[in-house]
């Protein structure tokens, strides 16, 4: 993609990232990513950005491993783009038959991952999913449950990095690819 087209697709992201202030509790930048979800082009952009960079950087990819719930969004996309497969990686609980899970903790508190045993094999090259990373727990978390399953992390991908944050010190060594950083 050249980039003049790279750079307008990122224009259009940022533009359709909506800011509200004290939201989900007082002095918390809630980053909003529905107006990319509720507008084609956004939304088209967010893909090809991801597909053009996976497509450089990961042509070996086999699967993509989407979070709860927003990685749902916008990982079956980029899968059908690739041509590859797309895996859940769900809250506990919420997935019929066998699971493997993995328990991580937040900044409010614990939670479970879990993912069916027979979505990823050993060996399988996967690209992790998100609409975006903070504190990087739950995206560790994942990346714990896949190498529980013997895939191979190539790396992450999310729409939005909140840089202050720091969570991409605890992905390391996996990289991470953001459109977006604040």
């Amino acid at each position: 993609m050249a980039e003049s087209t790279t750079k307008s697709k990122l224009e259009l992201v940022i533009k359709n990232i909506r800011p509200f202030p004290d939201f989900p509790s007082e002095g918390i930048l809630f980053r909003d990513i529905s107006p990319i979800l509720k507008n084609p082009s956004a939304l088209t952009a967010v893909i090809d950005l991801f597909e053009d960079h996976v497509r450089m950087t990961y042509p070996q990819v086999e699967l993509m491993v989407g979070l709860d719930a927003r990685g749902f969004l916008f990982g079956p996309l980029l899968a059908q783009r690739l041509g590859v497969g797309f895996a859940l990686v769900r809250k506990k609980g919420k997935l019929p038959g066998p699971t493997v899970s993995v328990s991580y903790t937040l900044e409010y508190g614990k939670a479970e991952a879990e993912i069916q045993e027979d979505a990823v094999s050993a060996g399988q090259k996967v690209l992790l999913i998100d609409d975006l990373l903070a504190t990087g727990g739950t995206l560790y978390a994942t990346c714990e449950l896949m190498k529980r399953q013997k895939a191979d992390v190539l790396g992450c991908l999310v729409v939005i990095e909140l840089k202050d944050l720091n969570g991409v010190e605890k992905l390391k060594p996996f990289p991470l690819f953001s459109l977006v950083q604040y």
